[in-house]
Formats: structure tokens, C-alpha cells, sequence
């Protein structure tokens, strides 16, 4: 796709240029736009872990929507020293001047930043677009005799014992499997998740929070009517006290 946008744009550059009468060398628009798809691909994933961290829900689209938008700021400016490094490489290999910032430094990057803007929300977009769809393909059944849940924590397939999960809980569009060890963060709704794992002896607490039933050691009441559920990692969370009557007979409550 980037070779067939850089084709048209360098092509397009040449042309119109060339009806202009301006004095150029023929390879200057083929470089402007290589370079330019070149920093723009290495910078890419950035804009998908973006997108994983403040990914936008019905719920909440300011937030995430500013956010986005602040980052095309130094997106911009990194695009911008990224293409200026490369060009006056080439420039200067070739012997000749490149004048990138003749006209100020300033109205070269509010002209980058108006592309950039663009640029960042279409590969936003695509990233948003490709985590939605892998999170509602089916997962594959697992093997006879395996027990283990299967969760895709980015590209990854991990296989997870339900007693290792501590705690399930949701964070907008994805939903983060907390273990002993590490957060696997997973593109999914917690809604979904609990009908799989309620049988796997997960019990909600919280409106945004499942917790494994075998990993709870104490159960405290709170002055509010809510709970302090502690952990056999020895962390404390807070449950809800509409989901109090769920957790009768999961753990020892304390006085």
C-alpha cells in the first residue's frame, strides 16, 4: 500500500512541477516521498500501542479523542526531523542544496503537522479496526483434557491456568488478565469474558472487575456497605456491595 501511495504522489510531484517550469532534479520527488513513507512506517506501531493504551469506547470518546489528538504533535515533529535527516543525507551525497526550511521552521511544521494529523488518524483507524475484529473471531476449542484459557495478549496466543489469574478486569475496550507475573492486556468486554470463565470459578465484585474465587483469602467489610477482598498475592481490591452476596462462601470473611 505505502509503495503505491509513494508511486502516485512522487509521479503526481513530478508532473506538476515540470508544467510549473521549476528546476529540479528528477529523482527529488521520488526521495520526498520515500523518505516520508519511510519514517512514517517506523513510527506506525507507536500509534498502535497508542491506540491499545486509550483506545476510544462508546462511553468515552473525548478523553481518548484529545489524547489522540495531542500526539499528533510530536508525531508530526519526529516525522519532520526524521525526513529532514534522510533528505539532506541524500542532498548532500549528491552535491546539491536542499532548502526544507527556506521559508521558516515554523511554516514547515504547521504544513507537516496539517498532513500528519491525517496520516495519524487513518493509521489509528486501521490499527482500531484490525484489534476490533481479532477480538471477536472465535477462539479455537481447546484440546481434550486442557483446561487452560486461551487469551491473545497483542499478536500473542498465551495459555493461561484459570488458578494463575488473580483478577479479570475491564479497561475500555480490552479487558486486562491479572496474574502473579505480569497484566495481559486482551482486545475483548468483561461481559463476554465472565460467561466463559463464571464456570472456571471467576465471581464479579465489581461492575469492571472479576475475581478468581480460589486466589481470595479474606473478605472485609467496608463503614460504606462495600468490601476489601484480599488476595493470596497479598494485594487488596475493592468489590461492590451489589455483588456481595456473590461472594458468600468463597473466602473467610473477616470481622
Amino acid at each position: 500500500m505505502s509503495l503505491v501511495v509513494v508511486a502516485v504522489n512522487a509521479s503526481s510531484d513530478f508532473l506538476e512541477m515540470r508544467r510549473a517550469g521549476f528546476d529540479f532534479y528528477w529523482w527529488e520527488p521520488l526521495l520526498w516521498e520515500v523518505t516520508s513513507a519511510l519514517v512514517i512506517v517506523a513510527m506506525a506501531p507507536l500509534i498502535g500501542m497508542a491506540v491499545r493504551r486509550w483506545p476510544p469506547t462508546q462511553d468515552n470518546l473525548t478523553r481518548p479523542g484529545l489524547i489522540h489528538f495531542g500526539l499528533t504533535v510530536p508525531f508530526a515533529i519526529a516525522h519532520l526531523v526524521g525526513i529532514f535527516v534522510l533528505r539532506e543525507s541524500v542532498y548532500w551525497l549528491a552535491g546539491a542544496h536542499y532548502g526544507f526550511f527556506d521559508e521558516g521552521v515554523g511554516a514547515v511544521l504547521l504544513y507537516e503537522w496539517r498532513k500528519d494529523v491525517l496520516t495519524y488518524a487513518v493509521i489509528a483507524a486501521t490499527y482500531w479496526i484490525f484489534d476490533y475484529i481479532a477480538a471477536r473471531k472465535p477462539l479455537p476449542a481447546p484440546p481434550a483434557g486442557d483446561d487452560r484459557i486461551e487469551i491473545r495478549d497483542g499478536a500473542t496466543a498465551v495459555f493461561l491456568s484459570p488458578v494463575d489469574i488473580l483478577l479479570v478486569e475491564a479497561a475500555g475496550n480490552y479487558v486486562e488478565f491479572h496474574t502473579a507475573v505480569r497484566t495481559h492486556l486482551v482486545r475483548a468486554t468483561l461481559v463476554a469474558w465472565e460467561a466463559r470463565l463464571t464456570a472456571r470459578g471467576f465471581v464479579r465484585v465489581h461492575r469492571s472487575r472479576l475475581v478468581n474465587r480460589t486466589n481470595i483469602i479474606a473478605i472485609k467489610p467496608t463503614a460504606s456497605g462495600d468490601v476489601e477482598i484480599t488476595l493470596n498475592d497479598g494485594r487488596t481490591i475493592a468489590g461492590s456491595r451489589r455483588y456481595r452476596d456473590a461472594l458468600e462462601g468463597s473466602a473467610a470473611v473477616a470481622p
